[in-house]
């Protein structure tokens, strides 16, 4: 099996930042949801972001324009969209003939009680974007520190590589194993943190080198 790479999300400070640059992070996350308690513009400017030296950012964007989207990632020099809220097949088509080529496309599956047209939806979408990401569903879009049924995942081929979310933590990464399909990385928020967008650069230290 491939070692899942790691996508450090909910990022506000920049010293920390630079630290999982240092620890080999593969992606850093970056939440441009206003609701959100880790809303990175609260903490970062866009100039700010665009200075950080990594080929792995990652915008974090739930039910946005287009064009915001577009002006955003152009200003802060990201490298991959994450879509977290209930973006349409048209509007993924419309993002990704305006994007450049080179920015890749998440799309989010939050993965709740309702999970019957799943493979339906995914399979329509999969020549419109890279990757996939499966989080917990909840209705603030993510950041809920809660583990979905991963035995969901067995149920269907998964058509791209995937990211997986949603309160992942030490104590639950050895399940990984029940996974036919293994993700291509892991995506770590809350479980991680002091605080809401302060991370413990320790504590994700000791994940890593638990599975890599």
């Amino acid at each position: 099996m491939n070692t899942p790479l790691l996508k450090v999300c909910g990022l506000t400070k920049l010293d920390q930042i630079q630290e999982l640059i240092s620890m080999n992070t593969d992606f850093l996350g970056f939440i441009f949801y206003e609701k959100s308690p880790r809303y990175v513009l609260n903490h970062l400017s866009l100039e700010d972001i665009s200075k950080i030296n990594h080929q792995g950012k990652v915008g974090v964007f739930v039910n946005e324009e287009v064009n915001t989207i577009l002006e955003i990632t152009q200003k802060a020099n990201l490298n991959f969209i994450q879509l977290h809220g209930d973006e349409s097949e048209d509007f993924i088509s419309e993002l990704k003939e305006k994007l450049d080529p080179e920015t890749g496309i998440i799309k989010v599956f939050r993965i709740g009680d309702q999970n019957e047209d799943l493979a339906f939806k995914i399979d329509n979408l999969k020549s419109k974007i890279n990757y996939l990401l499966f989080d917990t569903d909840s209705n603030a879009f993510g950041g809920t520190g809660k583990q979905f049924d991963w035995t969901l995942l067995n149920k269907f081929k998964i058509p791209l590589p995937y990211f997986l979310s949603g309160g992942i933590s030490e104590e639950n990464i050895h399940n990984m194993e029940i996974l036919n399909q293994k993700p291509f990385a892991l995506d770590i928020n809350s479980k991680f943190e002091l605080e809401a967008g302060i991370k413990d650069v320790e504590k994700i230290k000791k994940f890593k080198a638990l599975y890599q």
